[in-house]
């Protein structure tokens, strides 16, 4: 879950972006506070045992490869080996499982992306939060879950925000919410999780992008 929630934050091209749009104490700071909130959200996820809203067959696949941690298995000398082709075989039947499995989430949460992106325009966003009053990080995070974008393609995105007078941390919150708790992104992991793990990891998201939106908008005039 920590890696579910780092990765779509945090890349080395959207890190070079952010360099050169916002400098590197402000780059600096929003990667720490990314791995921050991944690590955070996992280990609370861990606490509270969410392993127990998974869908069922991740939540056997869970458990079995648990079991084969936990066995320490000694090799027999006339055990089979695997072949070429056998691995080739099981590599097949494997992607064609999956696939199955998620083809069309994965059309109907792309779709639903981009038919709601560009939904909200930026002169809109810059006009009605930009005033920095504390419920716009919130309502920014809002507004950011019907879009889908990812880490890369989002920088423009901010950069537009940001010139037309979006402060600092309420485009990052906004982003972020667009990157990682979209429609779409959830229409997908409903396919491995249970509503009550995703109601969750939604929670932990939306609270920890409007923390990092209201930090960086008290820090701004600190550090620019």
């Amino acid at each position: 879950m920590a890696f579910l929630i780092t990765s779509p934050l945090i890349n080395e091209v959207a890190v070079l972006l952010l360099v050169s749009l916002l400098g590197w104490k402000f780059t600096l700071i929003y990667v720490v506070v990314g791995m921050a909130v991944g690590m955070l959200g996992g280990a609370f996820l861990d606490k509270i045992k969410a392993e127990r809203w998974l869908a069922d067959f991740a939540a056997e696949a869970l458990k079995q490869g648990q079991h084969q941690q936990g066995d320490i298995v000694q090799p027999h000398a006339d055990a089979p080996r695997l072949s070429l082709a056998k691995r080739h075989a099981f590599a097949k039947e494997e992607t064609l499982t999956i696939f199955k499995r998620v083809w069309l989430w994965v059309i109907v949460g792309v779709g639903l992306g981009a038919a709601l992106h560009g939904f909200v325009p930026d002169g809109w966003l810059a006009a009605h939060l930009g005033a920095g009053q504390w419920w716009s990080v919130p309502a920014a995070v809002l507004i950011g879950i019907p879009l889908y974008s990812n880490a890369t393609g989002v920088i423009p995105v901010m950069e537009s925000l940001i010139v037309n007078g979006l402060p600092i941390g309420t485009t990052l919150a906004f982003c972020m919410s667009t990157v990682a708790a979209s429609f779409p992104e959830f229409i997908l992991l409903k396919q491995v999780m249970k509503w009550q793990l995703l109601g969750t990891l939604l929670l932990v998201l939306l609270v920890s992008f409007t923390l990092v939106g209201w930090v960086f908008n008290f820090v701004s005039p600190l550090i620019s």
